[in-house]
């Protein structure tokens, strides 16, 4: 059976932490093996939402571990409209070894996956940012050394990055507090904190993280006034534990979810955590290839 990675949801506890062991074993300590785990193997990368960092990540990390990525645009594939999903990911099966998914529609994923025979990874859905979380994740252990004893607030929306965050903290042990408008909440069959009030929320909080309030595509849905007291800010920060960190997973509108000095401030790791995409990706082609 293939296997993929779609939702954090769908992992053990063991999986979730050797996943993330691995992404700091290949940034930390990479092997001369390491550079080419995808030696003679092609990687498909398929967008259907525009990306920065998704697109470069992978196709860097695909560079590094010795493979070659063919990369796919919505215009070209016409995913689901010029041509049936099941065709789609049935012929890529045959030319490809694997293939990366970015798109809206968190089911166009699932049914992509359920004709694949080879590993499908998301890229980031609706519903859910599995790569993300796992960078996020990476960070922390970066700066902490643990995830014992951490409490991680989110603010803002309720969103996909928001649940694979609950659901990777759920796994690893670790409180996910969510502090967001209650019509902006999360839903998520995950256990999670939900305190609507971010002083609340923040106090004695460890990793302090937000996302954009209004995410690709839902320009023009939302309200963005009635997140104002959700931003990340010196006075909110106040609030935090000394030592914590802010992460954010870009792209950020400065002075909207974060100020300009937050962003650039000693205790953000913004793009420390951008970069650990690259490394949290190449840790789950390498456990996808083999086989796991």
């Amino acid at each position: 059976m293939t296997t993929h990675f779609i939702d954090i949801a769908l992992l053990t506890t063991q999986t979730a932490a050797h996943l993330i062991n691995l992404a700091y074993a290949l940034k930390h300590a990479p092997r001369p093996d390491d550079q080419v785990r995808l030696k003679n193997k092609s990687v498909g990368l398929l967008f259907k939402k525009p990306s920065t960092r998704t697109r470069i990540s992978f196709e860097v990390g695909i560079h590094q571990l010795g493979g070659n990525a063919v990369t796919l645009h919505d215009h070209e594939v016409g995913l689901g409209e010029r041509e049936p999903i099941q065709d789609v990911a049935r012929v890529i099966s045959r030319y490809m070894d694997m293939v990366m998914i970015r798109t809206f529609n968190h089911s166009e994923i699932t049914q992509f996956a359920s004709f694949s025979t080879i590993p499908v990874i998301n890229g980031l859905t609706d519903w859910s940012h599995p790569c993300q979380a796992l960078a996020d994740f990476l960070t922390i252990k970066e700066y902490f050394g643990t995830f014992q004893n951490l409490k991680v607030v989110y603010l803002g929306d309720g969103n996909n990055v928001c649940r694979s965050l609950v659901e990777l903290g759920h796994l690893l042990g670790v409180q996910v507090v969510v502090s967001a408008p209650k019509s902006n909440g999360l839903d998520s069959q995950m256990p999670h904190i939900t305190n609507p009030n971010p002083i609340d929320a923040v106090r004695g909080a460890h990793v302090i993280y937000t996302d954009t309030w209004v995410s690709m595509g839902e320009e023009g849905k939302k309200n963005i006034h009635h997140f104002q007291p959700y931003q990340v800010n010196a006075q909110l920060m106040q609030h935090a534990d000394p030592n914590a960190i802010i992460l954010h997973c870009l792209p950020a509108h400065r002075g909207e979810e974060i100020t300009d000095d937050m962003i650039e401030s000693s205790q953000s790791k913004v793009f420390d955590q951008a970069e650990n995409r690259l490394h949290a990706q190449k840790a789950i082609m390498t456990y996808l290839l083999e086989g796991h």
